[in-house]
């Protein structure tokens, strides 16, 4: 390997950095627009009327962002990650669906005021005229999104059921969509409004079709991805080798992962993150999974010659936002497998100590890899084995400091079970490591 250590030194602004402050710049931006338009819209009438319209331009708003972050915008994954976009998608969602309800309730009260008449009687009305039923419609269906989406619903449903729930969601940006085209008051007061409103949902539109569709076919049609090679690792541990057309084309990095699909051997809407366990050489990519779930358990049958479809590559583990000249790379259990691939990663350079977690070695998975990549480049490796005790967890701040004397000078990569990464972290900000050093991501689909 070789190092190149001045290129990170010359980079001032971290990538991570840029990509928050491009986000922030499009938000205000059309926040103030937003705002603006609404504001001069406003000609006198029913407050509760006036409140009701503010609410349903937030919505609106939120929508869009929404949809945007969890579009696969590479740029944006590269430098934030999609754990990060898609947990900013999270908690947007629930802003959203607490903002269409109050949007709904002030509605429904604005006319029953006007009226002089009850809700029950003033919702019924409304669920008559067109732009207000569609209204009704997509809050519903956003209102069951959200239900589903709470942590302990979410933990009880299959995945299956909960991403068909979330599909509803186009169905709703559908609606909400005709909803707004409908809804002439504060939408289309004025030609300026009439051209961002339609300029936002194409833009939303194109992105998230682009990113999610276009691409993605697109990327499979040419590269035409197949199964090339099945080997077991230990009992529970299958690497699959994937080849294709023109792979030395394909925009893949050392530490990120892709969504995986067997179509032919799995049903088509079973898909799973698998990071890719060996850095790509143009030639194949390699993952490497354990049997925990029915898609990842079937990974040793599949047969050679069976088509694959990719979703990818996304993720910031990469050496992208390397900021030191050290490396510091953490793994626990199959976590291994993206650290194992920015082994052989040259800007990683050679001052690299590895600490790896696992219950035995024997449980080490790639283990005999991992320590050859090291010897490699003159690195240290550390196999952290048994069980934690209390009072003896692995990676406390002491211990850290004594495998790691000069922690707080590497950048640090960090890649395992959540409950572990969370330790990690924690410990991490005690010893006041700073965030543009420390890149850590967690799978989330979203």
């Amino acid at each position: 390997m070789m190092a190149t250590s001045t290129r990170w030194r010359r980079r001032t602004v971290p990538p991570a950095v840029t990509a928050r402050r491009a986000l922030w710049t499009f938000v205000t931006i059309n926040v103030a627009i937003v705002e603006f338009l609404f504001v001069n819209s406003i000609s006198g009438g029913n407050p509760t009327l006036i409140a009701a319209r503010f609410f349903g331009a937030q919505a609106t708003l939120l929508t869009a962002f929404q949809l945007l972050l969890v579009a696969r915008m590479p740029w944006l994954d590269r430098r934030l990650g999609m754990d990060r976009l898609t947990l900013w998608h999270r908690w947007i969602g629930f802003g959203l669906l607490w903002t269409v309800l109050i949007h709904a309730v002030l509605i429904v009260a604005a006319y029953a005021d006007l009226a002089n008449t009850s809700m029950t009687k003033t919702f019924l009305t409304l669920s008559g005229v067109s732009a207000s039923l569609l209204g009704m419609l997509a809050a519903a269906v956003m209102v069951v999104i959200g239900v589903a989406s709470t942590r302990s619903l979410r933990r009880r449903l299959p995945y299956e059921v909960w991403h068909a729930l979330h599909l509803l969601l186009y169905v709703a940006l559908g609606m909400t969509f005709v909803h707004q085209l409908l809804e002439t008051t504060a939408f289309a007061a004025t030609t300026f409004a009439i051209a961002y409103w339609r300029a936002l949902w194409l833009f939303t539109f194109g992105t998230l079709l682009i990113g999610r569709v276009v691409v993605p076919v697109w990327r499979n049609g040419y590269h035409r991805f197949r199964v090339s090679a099945v080997v077991r690792e230990s009992g529970d541990v299958v690497s699959v080798h994937v080849t294709g057309r023109h792979l030395d084309r394909l925009p893949a990095m050392p530490g990120q992962f892709f969504i995986w699909r067997f179509p032919g051997h799995n049903h088509w809407w079973l898909a799973n993150p698998f990071s890719l366990s060996a850095a790509p050489d143009g030639d194949t990519l390699r993952l490497t999974a354990k049997a925990v779930g029915s898609t990842s358990a079937g990974l040793h049958q599949l047969p050679v010659g069976t088509r694959a479809f990719l979703e990818g590559p996304y993720g910031a583990l990469t050496s992208l936002h390397r900021s030191r000249e050290g490396a510091l790379l953490i793994a626990g259990g199959m976590g291994i497998t993206p650290i194992r691939a920015l082994l052989e990663d040259d800007e990683i350079g050679d001052d690299v100590v590895v600490l790896y977690r696992a219950r035995t070695e024997s449980d080490a998975v790639l283990g005999e890899e991992v320590r050859n990549l090291v010897a490699a480049c003159g690195g240290q490796l550390y196999l952290l084995t048994g069980r934690s005790q209390e009072g003896a967890q692995p990676f406390e701040v002491s211990r850290l400091r004594t495998l790691v004397p000069d922690i707080t000078e590497r950048d640090v990569y960090v890649c395992g079970p959540p409950a572990m990464t969370s330790a990690v972290l924690d410990s991490l900000r005690a010893l006041q490591i700073p965030a543009d050093q420390v890149h850590a991501e967690r799978f989330n689909l979203a």
